[in-house]
């Protein structure tokens, strides 16, 4: 690329005023810029303008953070497929708007607006408020810069999933998340493909087997069939048990269905009474989701054509029924432990996970070239237990 010395002066004047993005000029390598602006237009000030603007716009769009420093995070974010750092460098150039390019990279969600703000009014004498929230800055960074019309957003240390329409919250509803450790809600960027109404639960074969279920009904079909199970035994002698549709079915009168390898999804519970506690982190994994049925019934309107009419025969059949999605429903899991709340309040949560420390340190280190990866390389384990 062929950088003209105002536009090399444009950059340097980005970087210089990067800090209220959160990110910090050092990384950008401001003072070889500044030296290959002295030495003039040619080869090296475009080799040192190239290398500086394409670190801030990979960042910018793609996030600082390390990959392994985002524990749980399997998330993949398209931008750097649709915006690649080659034709923002382009479209910087030819139209000599260094800055406006640069700036359009921002997430659109309104979240991090107001962290910046944020960072802008809190005293540099605060670095640890200001370290937690270039962190969260950072974090909407790792997601799709444009979330789409409709989707649904959780943040996990808020337990609360919002439905929102052009980045404005339509509905909320209270979640519990998996327990910390193995099950440990994942931080994921998925679709929405099925509602399924008075959904069955096939068991974990960790507890068919397990703990004793599968031998236990086999031995007692009366029970079984009492207790809303269907057992058999397959030709290999595997024994699957299927709990039936029903008001006690662990996964309640609706499931959520978003495909993926974690088998992570949002559905419904008969243990609503557990919404009334404040930290709600119990789950094997899955969102369980306050008012579940509600949601499911929208999704079904608005995403699958039903009329209300439809959605409230089919979920008062009794039957199992998987209303596929004529269009998907984007589906975010974050972890932000600082944000708005619902209630539009910037408020900081608790870590209930322990992963800020690992974002948090790496802003304290030299910035890491990018490496394309796009995921972690954790293990990835399916959790198919609701955990009640």
């Amino acid at each position: 690329m062929v950088w003209t010395l105002a536009d090399a002066k444009a950059l340097l004047a980005v970087i210089d005023g990067i800090g209220a993005e959160g990110l910090a000029p050092a990384d950008y390598k401001p003072a070889a810029l500044r030296a290959a602006i002295a030495a003039g237009e040619g080869d090296a000030l475009n080799e040192v303008a190239s290398k500086s603007f394409a670190w801030l716009a990979e960042d910018l769009r793609d996030g600082r953070t390390p990959m392994s420093a985002r524990v749980q995070w399997f998330a993949v974010d398209k931008d750097v497929d649709v915006n690649p750092t080659d034709a923002i460098m382009a479209r910087a150039l030819d139209s000599h708007d260094i800055a406006g390019t640069l700036a359009a990279l921002a997430p659109t969600y309104p979240d991090y607006a107001v962290l910046k703000d944020a960072l802008a009014r809190t005293p540099r004498a605060d670095a640890k408020t200001r370290a937690l929230i270039r962190a969260n800055m950072d974090r909407w960074r790792w997601f799709s810069r444009d979330l789409g019309e409709y989707y649904l957003m959780t943040n996990v240390p808020e337990f609360q999933l919002r439905l929102v329409r052009r980045d404005k919250i339509v509905r909320t509803y209270k979640t519990i998340v998996g327990k910390p450790g193995k099950t440990a809600t994942p931080q994921l960027a998925e679709e929405v493909e099925n509602v399924v109404f008075n959904p069955t639960w096939t068991v974990p074969q960790s507890i068919v087997v397990g703990e004793g279920l599968g031998a236990k009904y086999l031995n007692n079909p009366a029970k079984a069939k009492r207790d809303g199970y269907v057992v058999t035994t397959l030709p290999d002698g595997m024994v699957v048990v299927v709990q039936q549709p029903g008001p006690n079915n662990s996964l309640g009168m609706v499931k959520i269905d978003m495909p993926n390898p974690h088998a992570i999804y949002l559905h419904d519970t008969p243990a609503r009474g557990l919404f009334n506690t404040v930290s709600r982190a119990y789950s094997h994994g899955c969102v369980r989701t306050e008012r579940a049925l509600e949601l499911g019934m929208m999704l079904a309107m608005l995403k699958a054509g039903k009329t209300p009419e439809e959605v409230t025969a089919i979920s008062q059949s009794g039957k199992y029924t998987k209303v596929p999605l004529t269009s998907p429903m984007p589906v975010y899991i974050g972890y932000f432990t600082m944000a708005k709340d619902i209630n539009g309040q910037l408020i900081t949560w608790p870590d209930i996970y322990q992963r800020d420390g690992a974002v948090l340190a790496s802003f304290a280190q030299p910035r890491q070239p990018k490496t394309g990866q796009r995921t972690i390389d954790e293990k990835v384990e399916a959790i198919a237990a609701p955990g009640l």
